[in-house]
Parts: C-alpha cells; structure tokens; sequence
C-alpha cells in the first residue's frame, strides 16, 4: 500500500469514527480530496483507492489535470478564491465551487455555466470570524445574497462554507462552525434548500463533523504538508 493510499485510509477512519461519535449517520460525511500543488500521479493514487471528488485552489493548476484525468470521470471542486476573470473557465470546468463571496461572482458563473451541463453546484463562502485576510461575505449580508443566487438558473445553492482561524483546542475550533451552522439552519427555515456545509480540514474535520459537516476538504493529511514558502 502506498503512502497515500494509508493516509486516505486513516482520514476515512477518523470520518468514520467522528461520524460515530457525534451521532452523524454513517457515510454523512463526504470527503474532498485537496490537491492543491499535487501532481496527477498523487492524484491517481487516490483514484486507486476509490477517491472520486478532488478539490482545487488554483484554477490554472486545475486546468491541465482535469483535462489529464478527464477519462475518470471525477466530481472537481473549485475551493479557492475567485478573481472575476477566472469564472468563465471555472463556469465549464467544475462540478461545485465552494468559494463564491460576492453576488458579482455567482452572476458571472450563472452567466457562463455552458448550457449543456447541469447547474454547477454553489456554497456560499462566509467570513464568519470577520478576519481582514479571509474572504467570504458577511453574516449580515449572508442572506440577500443567498436568496439571490437561488433563483439564478445555471446554479443550484447547495450550502455555506467558511474558513475559520487556526486553533488547536478542539471546543474553540467548533465555535465557528457552529456559528456557520446556525446562519446554514435560518437560510432553511427561511424556505432555502440547502443540504451542504463545507467545513473542516486535516486539523479540525472531527470539530466540523461534530458541528454538522457534510463536505470536509482534506489535503494535507493525505497527500502531505506542503513545503512553507521560504524553506
């Protein structure tokens, strides 16, 4: 068994166990492969082992490996920000996209989703710490956008995502998700259909499953940490 192939293995099991632990449904919880800076041999490793849905941050990394791996038939997410002349080419390209945080940039890739394809499936980023170097849209704004986006045709609102600060303590890395949680359960009873929230990462998957994850996007503790810029 490759390295990879043990590393997949071991998040499924910690999904798995926190799925059990917190009262989740079994197979609740779906995972995201992130491959950001991964090479597509990295890729199909992940493929031999029955990974389907990878996750990218950079749209013309993802170009080349999605054109490379069409024959895989996989599930693309684009998870990354988004500049406004990129969302043509991510509109043709992607199955979801977790990062949209403005009404300009759910406009552009309702306008741009080629008509044969179904509707590309959205997630609202949300700055629900308020960092200045995080995107995504406010809580207060979070609404009037959600309502808009919903009745664009080439997209389908799915749910929120947010990337919450850095922590190690397990309670404190639940508070934001839960804060999502929250803001995700009023958008519903509001009349929205949504059933996705994109929340947690290799160090705090088990905190976003506790506070109701159904998307984790894991990168690191398969394919590795990345090497720090500098080193």
């Amino acid at each position: 068994m490759t390295q990879i192939a043990q590393q997949l293995a071991q998040v499924r099991a910690r999904i798995a166990e926190a799925e059990q632990r917190f009262g989740r449904p079994a197979g609740s919880v779906t995972l995201i492969a992130a491959t950001k800076t991964c090479s597509v041999s990295a890729i199909r490793a992940a493929i031999a082992c029955g990974q389907r849905a990878f996750g990218e941050n950079y749209l013309q990394e993802a170009l080349p490996k999605i054109k490379e791996l069409e024959s895989e038939n996989l599930e693309w997410h684009f998870i990354g920000p988004i500049q406004s002349n990129k969302t043509r080419d991510i509109a043709a390209h992607f199955d979801w996209v977790h990062s949209v945080d403005r009404l300009k940039i759910a406009q552009r890739l309702n306008q741009q989703r080629p008509p044969e394809l179904p509707p590309l499936n959205i997630c609202l980023q949300v700055n629900i710490s308020g960092e200045d170097s995080k995107s995504g849209t406010t809580p207060e704004a979070l609404t009037e956008i959600a309502k808009a986006v919903a009745e664009m045709p080439r997209l389908s609102l799915r749910g929120l995502m947010t990337l919450p600060p850095l922590n190690s303590d397990f309670e404190a890395q639940r508070q934001p998700f839960r804060a999502l949680h929250q803001l995700w359960q009023e958008l519903r009873q509001g009349g929205l259909k949504l059933d996705t929230l994109s929340i947690g990462m290799s160090d705090d998957l088990e905190a976003a499953i506790a506070e109701g994850a159904t998307l984790v996007r894991v990168g690191a503790a398969i394919f590795g940490r990345r090497p720090q810029k500098g080193a």
